[in-house]
């Protein structure tokens, strides 16, 4: 299926934990299991790389 390069946001609770616009990329594999498991997500939120 072809993408139009639309919003891909992980988020829980209303929190942000991963945003594919701010990253500039998908999450990689266990990625968002990761943040999920360690309630950390500030990475994501704050677009670093």
């Amino acid at each position: 299926m072809r993408g139009g390069g639309g919003v891909f946001d992980v988020t829980l609770d209303g929190k942000l934990l991963f945003s594919k616009h701010k990253q500039d990329r998908f999450p990689e594999p266990g990625e968002i299991l990761a943040i999920l498991r360690t309630g950390k997500g500030p990475r994501a939120v704050s677009g670093e790389r």
